[in-house]
């Protein structure tokens, strides 16, 4: 039977770590990799785990691969700080690891909270995450932003879900997304990517359209109104910023 090591990167979570932690208590192991908390994360973090191991911020991608590398089991569930392990997912993957999968790694659906209400409508859901994976078969990719695991075999789906806070404002929100569109048109920048006129006029309109109405955010109301006019922000922002990346 397989063991589990869950990691988690930090920076300034106290706010989200404890319940995130208690979430995954049954684990056979927790670490934590901490860039450089002040607020008391790393003093709530160590109530779960002695393994709380300060280091720099790497990016997103190199330090979950650190996280990884340090832990004393094969079998990896990372989850962010601000993510929580639902009973039923919690339930679900000791079944799974109950012998060893022939999977590398599981897609698992995650679940948002945006303003106050979880959402199983628009882009927020199920948004798949490769989050359980066995390090030997799998690793994370080098991204600076929707770093993501790429797996060497078969890669299973879980049903439960793995459920996030996301963002209690619009302020909140759009400057997380403001970040995040830097991020995405730096990587897309440096992958040759172009944006033209055209993508700034079409490519906006068609992630409202699909959040909106193919992804049924109609049905939740101005939550999902507010949700996919903001994912069409997101995607203006990280076209505008690769078209200024070009033109520099």
């Amino acid at each position: 039977m397989p063991k589990l090591t869950v990691t988690v990167i930090t920076r300034d979570e106290a706010h989200h770590i404890e319940a995130c932690l208690e979430s995954v208590r049954w684990a056979d192991e927790i670490i934590v990799v901490d860039s450089g908390s002040t607020d008391g994360t790393t003093e709530i973090a160590r109530r779960f785990t002695a393994k709380v191991i300060p280091r720099e911020w790497p990016g997103y991608a190199a330090q979950k691969e650190f996280a990884a590398a340090q832990a004393s089991h094969d079998w990896i569930l990372s989850i962010d700080a601000d993510e929580r392990v639902s009973d039923g997912l919690a339930a679900e993957i000791r079944d799974v690891l109950a012998t060893e999968p022939r999977q590398a790694a599981f897609r698992i659906p995650r679940m948002t909270r945006h303003f106050g209400k979880w959402l199983r409508t628009t882009d927020a859901y199920p948004d798949y995450q490769v989050r359980l994976y066995d390090r030997r078969r799998a690793r994370w990719k080098p991204l600076d932003v929707h770093e993501s695991v790429t797996a060497d075999g078969p890669v299973g789906t879980l049903r439960h879900d793995l459920l996030h806070e996301g963002d209690a404002s619009v302020a909140e929100r759009k400057e997380k997304l403001r970040h995040y569109a830097q991020l995405s048109a730096s990587e897309m920048h440096r992958r040759g990517r172009r944006a033209g006129a055209l993508a700034l006029l079409l490519h906006p309109p068609a992630a409202f359209l699909r959040s909106y109405l193919l992804r049924r955010g109609f049905l939740d109301g101005i939550v999902g109104l507010r949700v996919s006019a903001l994912q069409a922000y997101y995607v203006y922002l990280k076209f505008a910023y690769l078209r200024d990346a070009r033109n520099r």
